[in-house]
């Protein structure tokens, strides 16, 4: 986001008069004087306006569409992060409450709210995470029957807990589990002998992604989306 935009968007001036302190050296980043209205803020930069920190907005929970190809992280320098996705003008202190893989799609629930997410994704809570899940083989009736009374996971020396299966189709299943270990659902699968080709998170708690949104879009959670997670 432009500097100019920016310091418009967090504080009562208008656009031209944000330019008009930024050209004043009014303004400050990181404690280096920048005169460039039209210069790219740098995610989570400390702006000052006349040796005075711009305050950080209130506490923040957004929705997310993630699409193939980003990663759940703030720093890797090998891919692109998701909160390259937000268009916000501040993103110092968001994190993710709940993390995809890089080939996984669906909802990702964003926020600066440290005890908010720990309550989505502390195992204790059981929250239940639901994934569409498309797969390399047919799920036989043994292997769904397994995978609902949990299985023992590769390197692990406890199984998972029960999880709930319905079938969509041969090779498509909707799984709902309320652990978050890592790589579950595709270890799951792996476990029983199969595969997943495809797949994509739906639901977190009591959150179902957005229809509207389309792969990439994102948008706020309603106060009632919030305060739901907290009474689940």
């Amino acid at each position: 986001m432009r500097l100019d935009k920016y310091l418009s968007s967090v504080t009562r001036l208008t656009r031209s008069q944000a330019q008009r302190a930024i050209r004043q050296g009014r303004v400050r980043i990181a404690d280096t004087v920048v005169k460039r209205p039209a210069m790219q803020l740098p995610p989570e930069s400390a702006v000052t306006l006349d040796n005075e920190k711009l305050a950080r907005p209130g506490l923040r929970y957004f929705m997310l569409n993630k699409p193939k190809g980003y990663v759940c992280s703030t720093h890797d320098k090998g891919h692109s992060s998701v909160l390259e996705l937000l268009h916000e003008p501040v993103l110092e202190g968001l994190h993710f409450a709940g993390r995809l893989d890089i080939d996984t799609t669906g909802l990702v629930l964003i926020t600066d709210d440290g005890a908010w997410s720990h309550r989505i994704t502390s195992p204790r809570h059981e929250h239940p995470k639901t994934y569409l899940v498309t797969l390399a083989e047919p799920l036989s009736d043994n292997h769904a029957k397994r995978l609902s009374c949990g299985v023992l996971l590769h390197n692990e020396k406890t199984s998972t807990r029960p999880a709930e299966l319905e079938r969509l189709s041969e090779s498509q299943i909707r799984l709902i589990i309320t652990e978050g270990r890592y790589h579950q659902v595709k270890r799951m699968l792996a476990a029983v002998g199969n595969r997943v080709l495809v797949l994509h998170r739906e639901a977190v708690s009591t959150l179902s992604l957005d229809t509207n949104l389309q792969p990439g879009m994102y948008r706020a959670l309603t106060d009632q989306e919030i305060a739901s997670v907290l009474r689940a």
